[in-house]
């Protein structure tokens, strides 16, 4: 569906401007057309059903935070979805591990990565937020302290996911597929009441990866960044690309001097095309998406090849809306 077809299915406030032209670099002064508060955006279709509950929470005033926290966890608890939480493809020895970033407001951040048998990563690197002087704790040192917190033990296997690591094992190749393997996080940025924003990223990472890589999803600026005088943005994708460019606080910064979110995100990703261009290196195997929120509302999203996808649910009680969006991207395939 078209920008301009939701924000007049959300009843937007402000008037919408046209998507600037691929590699546009010129700032138009302002955001795109707001959506009236509470709103949560995410990364992929699964985040339909997350910003769907976090709006829900936001209309009875739950924080940004706590409603957004709720929303990823649903994804972190499904079986069924092999790239995030209980479920997610392992490495390539056959452990899931699993990482998590927040941010809020006020700039207060928390991060986990490396973690085992933990399934609520997001909740855990809250938790590190909150309640420790540290803004990232790793592996079993994060493990032990989801374990002196009373976070339960679990096993992340689940026989499907089992069963593609047997199958992927018979050649041992690793060679992502895009919008398939590189299909890895839940990216979930959210507005509320109050007018306060804050974001959560959580993933089991790029499926049969060397044990211990972490990627973008648990870096604060990298994979999230959140400043609640401009605005939020999240990634998903090839994470080490995203951490090249410092690529979530690269969009806030965009927005920051003027941008809107929509060629915020369009101006990181042409950031990353760059850095691809001055390396020779080989762009085929390669996805990044970032969606980003403005302090009003104002939102979008990018990519750099088709197939991106991202969910906005916003609106008042009796006006809600929540759609899934195909992302404009710089590449045509």
């Amino acid at each position: 569906m078209k920008r301009s077809e939701f924000l007049k299915l959300m009843g937007a406030a402000a008037t919408s401007g046209a998507l600037l032209p691929k590699f546009a670099t010129a700032a138009t002064g302002g955001s795109t057309a707001a959506v009236p508060k509470p709103v949560s955006i995410a990364t992929w279709n699964f985040g339909v059903e997350t910003t769907q509950l976090a709006h829900r929470q936001m209309l009875d005033n739950t924080s940004a935070m706590d409603a957004t926290e709720a929303g990823v966890k649903l994804c972190e608890a499904d079986p069924n979805e092999h790239s995030v939480g209980l479920g997610g493809l392992p490495d390539r020895d056959g452990r899931v591990t699993l990482d998590a970033c927040c941010m809020d407001h006020l700039g207060n951040i928390g991060s986990v990565a490396a973690v085992e048998n933990i399934v609520h990563v997001s909740s855990l690197a809250r938790a590190v937020m909150e309640q420790t002087p540290h803004v990232m704790i790793v592996g079993e040192g994060a493990k032990e302290f989801a374990k002196e917190l009373g976070f339960p033990m679990q096993d992340l296997t689940v026989p499907e996911s089992m069963r593609l690591w047997e199958e992927w094992k018979k050649t041992a190749e690793y060679k992502p597929v895009i919008n398939i393997e590189n299909h890895d996080t839940i990216g979930q940025l959210s507005l509320d009441k109050q007018g306060h924003l804050a974001g959560i990223c959580t993933t089991s990472g790029l499926a049969y990866k060397m044990r211990g890589r972490v990627g973008d999803s648990p870096i604060i600026g990298a994979g999230l960044y959140v400043d609640g005088d401009i605005g939020a943005a999240t990634a998903t994708g090839h994470g080490e690309e995203v951490i090249r460019v410092v690529g979530s606080y690269r969009v806030v910064s965009e927005m920051e001097r003027g941008y809107s979110p929509q060629e915020a995100c369009e101006r990181a990703v042409r950031k990353i095309y760059d850095f691809f261009q001055r390396r020779d290196a080989g762009i085929q195997d390669t996805q990044i998406g970032f969606i980003a929120i403005d302090k009003n509302g104002g939102y979008g999203g990018y990519s750099l090849r088709p197939g991106f996808q991202y969910a906005v649910t916003g609106g008042s009680e009796d006006n809600t809306t929540s759609l899934l969006i195909d992302a404009p991207s710089m590449l045509d395939s």
